[in-house]
Parts: structure tokens; C-alpha cells; sequence
């Protein structure tokens, strides 16, 4: 499984992007996806999943109602639209993926992608 993880940049405070996470290698819908990050400093934590049909996702507290996973099955892409940026959303974002949900949706992932820098101005 290959990720290839892109759309970060430099957002002032309350603007967006969006991420975008191209998976080759295998079928794209066997996978759960999930999407991580880092901060300066920091270890890295959980941000969102979601199923491997789209139907069906999960988010950290800090995120929600803020940030959205989606995935374009046909396109073998998973989505991280982010609005409402705060400065503490600044660090490299990761895509990721696992085959099996044994470790559930928030850890336990087999494939990691390069990962893509969001700064948030103040």
C-alpha cells in the first residue's frame, strides 16, 4: 500500500483547506482510513476514520464540527476538509490505513503516508 498525502499549506485563523490522500497498491475499499497528525513537540494523535464504505466515520473531540472525513471510493482518495482552522490545528497531517478493525478505528494502523504540513496563522 502506497499513501500520498497533499493540500497543506498556510491559513490564517478561521480559514480552510483541504487534504487529499491518494492510496495505490491494494483495493482501496478493504481499508479503513484514517488521518493523523503532529504537532511541534507533541506525539502524534488521532484526528479521524472512516469505514471502508464511506458510511461511517469518527473524529477526536478537538475536531469535531470543524473537520470532515470523506472518501471518493472510485477515485481511491480520502478527503480532510478543514474549516474554522485554529492555531492549534498547526502540524504535519498523515494519512493511514488498516485492513482490520481489531484495534478499533482509532489506532492500529498498518500503512502511513509521508504526511503534509498545516500552519494556522494567528
Amino acid at each position: 500500500v502506497q499513501l500520498q498525502a497533499s493540500g497543506g499549506g498556510l491559513v490564517q485563523t478561521g480559514g480552510s483547506l483541504r487534504l487529499s490522500c491518494a492510496f495505490s497498491g491494494r483495493t482501496f475499499t478493504s481499508y479503513i482510513m484514517g488521518w493523523f497528525r503532529q504537532a511541534p513537540g507533541k506525539e502524534r494523535e488521532f484526528v479521524a476514520a472512516i469505514s471502508r464504505s464511506g458510511g461511517t466515520t469518527y473524529y477526536a473531540d478537538s475536531v469535531k464540527g470543524r473537520l470532515t472525513i470523506s472518501r471518493d471510493n472510485a477515485e481511491n482518495t480520502v478527503y480532510l476538509q478543514m474549516n474554522s482552522l485554529k492555531p492549534e490545528d498547526t502540524a504535519v497531517y498523515y494519512c493511514a490505513a488498516k485492513k482490520y478493525t481489531g484495534a478499533g478505528y482509532y489506532n492500529g494502523y498498518d500503512y502511513w503516508g509521508q504526511g503534509t504540513l498545516v500552519t494556522v496563522s494567528s
